[in-house]
């Protein structure tokens, strides 16, 4: 596909989305609160979104605000994170991170990818996902669903997995405005459809959008 066709067919599954699913929300449960959104966007690397909402259930109850969590003993910190691996770093990142939202920002969220990707264990990904919830601004946030799936799509070879590069290429694909809803659809669409181990191209809404489904259901 040339770019052009790109631009058109994403912009055609942009649309399908939003009907199938109407609300665009983050599967992580931070309840509007922006301190939330980043103890729980670095909770996620390599865990389940269903899993981090649990154990933060029990790590906000336990520390309900920025300040408690950065004040907080790392070893109990350790034990509530356990659960969503690689405990250590992620319990020294995320006190650390609280420490320095409060003490250099005063517990006010930055805007500035710059400012977002200094706090520790934050990646383009999670900044992205802050842009994008916190201050409505465009945001690819490229995860392992919106990797896999852009790549069946169409958009760059399956075999691409930076999410750097895969990032980069949809910024310049999807309209802004509709970049942070539409990595929200994918990952309710990655969940429900586009499986990881077994996609039901066969029972796909977007299957004569999407290459994979095209080739997969000629056959």
């Amino acid at each position: 596909m040339t770019k052009k066709q790109k631009k058109e067919t994403i912009a055609a599954i942009v649309e399908a989305l939003k009907v199938r699913y109407p609300a665009a929300e983050c599967a992580l449960e931070y309840g509007g609160e922006p301190w939330k959104l980043l103890v729980m966007g670095r909770l996620s690397a390599q865990c389940t979104d269903a899993r981090v909402n649990i154990v933060c259930r029990e790590l906000f109850a336990r520390f309900p605000t920025a300040e408690a969590l950065a004040e907080a003993p790392l070893a109990e910190i350790e034990e509530i994170v356990r659960p969503c691996g690689l405990y250590h770093t992620k319990a020294q990142n995320i006190k650390d991170a609280c420490r320095m939202l409060v003490e250099d920002y005063g517990g006010e969220m930055p805007v500035e990818m710059d400012a977002l990707l200094a706090f520790p264990g934050v990646g383009r990904k999670i900044a992205n996902l802050l842009r994008g919830d916190l201050f409505s601004l465009p945001a690819i946030v490229a995860d392992t669903h919106c990797i896999r799936i852009c790549g069946r799509f169409g958009m760059y070879p399956e075999s691409l997995k930076d999410p750097t590069k895969v990032e980069k290429i949809l910024t310049e694909l999807v309209e802004p405005s509709e970049q942070s809803d539409f990595c929200h659809r994918v990952v309710l669409f990655g969940r429900e459809i586009c499986t990881a181990r077994a996609p039901r191209c066969a029972d796909c809404p977007l299957a004569h959008l999407c290459a994979k489904g095209k080739k997969t259901n000629e056959k």
